[in-house]
């Protein structure tokens, strides 16, 4: 059992770097989520191929979000990250995210030390905007085969605002 949110914090919200844990890799099917209470991690569904996600996916340790989970990442990565990887990772921005009427916040976050690139990602306006229109295509339509309409992307915000995001969710978990 591996208990992420005893045995990591969520970082250095302040300095914009967080500690995030890979439940999904870039390009699976397989919607894993974490288990807190068992300290593992859980296949809740296969998706689609076609909805295989568009980029390493997970959540930040010692945060709670409005939908009652921890706090989503999206970890722009040149390659997969295997599940269960822990991330130092810099925020560059948010994705505005309402699944089933409850916010459900994707902060966006690339590795915080990234040599290949030479941390070339600094914020949301470094990504293609291709990348952000699959990001947001995926997250209006991934339920579409079964709950059409469910989902909505409600836009993106910058890295003051991913921060406000992180820490109401730290408090919110704090709090529980």
């Amino acid at each position: 059992m591996t208990d992420y949110n005893k045995l990591y914090t969520p970082g250095n919200v302040d300095e914009g770097v967080v500690t995030t844990v890979v439940e999904i890799p870039m390009g699976s099917m397989l919607k894993v989520e974490y288990n807190r209470e068992k300290g593992t991690f859980e296949l809740d569904r296969v998706e689609p191929a076609i909805f295989a996600k568009p980029t390493n996916y997970g959540f930040i340790p010692g945060t709670l979000d409005e939908d009652g989970d921890e706090l989503d990442t999206l970890i722009v990565c040149p390659e997969n990250l295997p599940l269960g990887v822990v991330v130092e990772s810099r925020v560059i921005g948010v994705l505005n995210f309402e699944d089933d009427g409850e916010m459900d916040h994707k902060v966006i976050c690339v590795p915080a030390d990234d040599r290949d690139s030479g941390n070339a990602i600094q914020t949301l306006a470094d990504l293609p905007e291709q990348w952000k229109r699959k990001v947001e295509y995926h997250f209006n339509t991934y339920k579409d085969l079964k709950k059409p309409g469910t989902t909505k992307v409600l836009g993106y915000g910058d890295i003051e605002e991913a921060k406000a995001v992180i820490n109401d969710c730290i408090k919110r978990y704090q709090e529980q």
